[in-house]
């Protein structure tokens, strides 16, 4: 007889305590989305690169003189990588007073007096003199040698401890000017970047405060600034900057700053306005307005909060703008004035060279730094287009 099967008593049923999901605010997602997108976080490294350049600014320039202007005559065009030798003067105790860390890092510091050189050797008979050869370009006419007297030099030059000798290596070649070209073009990051800047925050400005006026009001108000807008809107944005200059009767670095910001600002003004217009009606607007608040407190508290998102991505793509736009204008001479390092102006000197083996080069890299800047913002702003998208958000 088979024997009964034996039955476990069954176990006592356990309730599983899932611990809710962390409360995580809009913007974490919008973190997430920005971080998940390579392309606009590439955009976002380089423009972070090109900020950090800026602000480091001549502390960290081969040629930190003002506006990395420090030539040679005898230099000029030479192709990347060339390597040069130089004798230095003494620098004077006024001007080592005055080349201070926080000056040099905003003007640069004092140039000193240089010699480019071949070869330098004793003066038979004179004992505080050397015979200095200067340099010459291979294939052309040898300059004179320089009888040099040692008053007023200082270093360590063969068995003269009075000269002081060094050498220089131009990693991305001369201009025309004999000037570094890796300086001027890590110093040009400064003026785009900063002409990015301040046209970005006069157009936010600017911008914000008609179309939150013009939105929120409505009426009369709405149909003058909506004209106004429309007018600045119809007019090229170079010829407004012409304007700008000449009624200013100024060209020159913070000038340009100036214009370029007064030309952008319609796009803000149009996007806050028709924001606005969507969101006067909403029901915490009207709760505000039933409590007594101030029309300044709905507008500024509540309502263009709101537009951060859009406002971001905008801001992102007028950078880009305005970087263009100043390098179009220096280059037709009517944005930043020489000797002022400006990518645009870079362009269109080494254009006047082209045709010459050094034009090529002296073309090619600010034009690359111009657009590969723009790109960056670009993709950047792409990408918080998506990261501020709430279908976007939803999906993931």
């Amino acid at each position: 007889m088979a024997a009964a099967p034996t039955t476990l008593p069954a176990a006592p049923d356990t309730a599983v305590v899932v611990p809710p999901a962390p409360a995580r605010t809009p913007g974490y997602y919008v973190r997430q989305r920005l971080w998940a997108n390579k392309p606009a976080v590439a955009g976002l490294v380089f423009i972070g690169l090109c900020a950090l350049v800026a602000l480091l600014g001549y502390w960290i320039l081969p040629d930190n003189s003002p506006n990395a202007n420090n030539g040679f005559v005898q230099l000029q065009k030479q192709p990347p990588g060339f390597k040069a030798k130089f004798i230095r003067r003494t620098e004077t105790d006024s001007m080592r007073a005055a080349n201070n860390i926080f000056k040099t890092w905003w003007q640069g510091q004092a140039a000193v007096s240089e010699m480019p050189v071949s070869n330098a050797k004793e003066v038979p008979g004179k004992v505080d003199s050397l015979l200095v050869e200067p340099w010459s370009a291979p294939g052309s006419q040898p300059l004179a040698s320089v009888n040099l007297v040692l008053k007023d030099w200082k270093g360590n030059f063969q068995d003269f401890p009075e000269v002081s000798w060094r050498e220089r290596t131009y990693w991305l070649g001369t201009d025309k000017a004999g000037r570094d070209e890796l300086s001027r073009l890590l110093l040009g990051t400064r003026i785009s970047l900063g002409i990015g800047l301040v046209a970005v925050l006069i157009s936010l400005a600017l911008g914000m405060g008609v179309g939150a006026v013009a939105g929120y009001f409505g009426g009369w108000a709405d149909s003058v600034l909506l004209g106004l807008m429309t007018v600045v809107w119809s007019i090229p944005g170079i010829m407004l900057v012409i304007a700008i200059s000449l009624a200013l009767d100024s060209k020159g670095v913070w000038v340009s700053f100036v214009a370029v910001g007064l030309t952008m600002w319609v796009d803000v003004a149009r996007v806050v306005r028709g924001q606005v217009l969507s969101l006067r009606s909403a029901t915490f607007i009207e709760a505000g307005r039933v409590l007594g608040l101030p029309t300044s407190r709905l507008i500024f508290a509540h309502l263009l909060p709101n537009l951060r998102g859009p406002l971001i991505v905008l801001a992102t793509s007028n950078f880009a703008a305005a970087i263009l736009l100043e390098a179009g204008l220096s280059f037709l001479g009517l944005g930043v004035q020489p000797p002022a390092p400006s990518w645009g102006l870079m362009v269109k000197e080494g254009y006047d060279l082209l045709g010459t083996q050094a034009g090529l080069w002296l073309t090619l890299l600010p034009g690359l730094a111009i657009s590969l800047l723009v790109l960056s913002f670009n993709l950047l702003g792409n990408g918080l287009r998506d990261a501020f998208d709430p279908k976007t958000q939803l999906s993931h």
